[in-house]
């Protein structure tokens, strides 16, 4: 009778899992972020290819932060989820943490609401005024019409959106 081992029920070995090498990496402006490659070589062709960005401004110009090896091993155990306890204020936090909670936010509003593009301040007029459907919207606006729409009482935040935040996230 085979053995029940995943892998092993054909009695054929098991095809070993992809491999992952996890590097922590910074652009030249400070921020910092985890990239994924397959090898040292394969991350060294992508950076050289300018294919390794920020993900917060879209610097291709990235370097490989000191770090203890990591590996994605691919097939283990997922980690328990950690205990939430109270938690520290904000502001007590470091600048990964920072940064973090920060791209966390900026991916929420981007799935939660519906980009406009230049039409924000006349989308936003009509969502108040009642002339359209009342939905989250976000787009671009210049000051002064960000101004005028704070004047007419329409509530509106402006949010900077780096770049390589206006793709689509890998």
């Amino acid at each position: 009778m085979p053995s029940l081992v995943p892998g092993r029920l054909t009695g054929r070995p098991r095809k070993p899992e992809p491999t992952m090498k996890v590097l922590n990496l910074q652009c030249s402006h400070g921020h910092s972020f985890e990239g994924w490659f397959a090898s040292q070589d394969d991350y060294d062709a992508q950076r050289a290819g300018g294919q390794v960005g920020c993900p917060v401004c879209n610097d291709s110009e990235v370097t490989k932060m000191l770090s203890a090896p990591r590996l994605n091993l691919g097939g283990g155990q997922p980690e328990p989820a950690a205990v939430q306890t109270e938690s520290a204020p904000v502001v007590n936090a470091g600048p990964g943490q920072l940064q973090a909670a920060w791209m966390q936010m900026v991916r929420h509003v981007m799935a939660h609401t519906e980009d406009v593009g230049p039409m924000f301040a006349e989308e936003a007029r009509k969502i108040h005024y009642g002339e359209t459907q009342e939905r989250q919207i976000r787009g671009q606006a210049t000051r002064e019409e960000t101004e005028a729409l704070l004047d007419e009482g329409i509530e509106v935040l402006p949010l900077l959106l780096p770049a390589g935040l206006k793709e689509p996230l890998q």
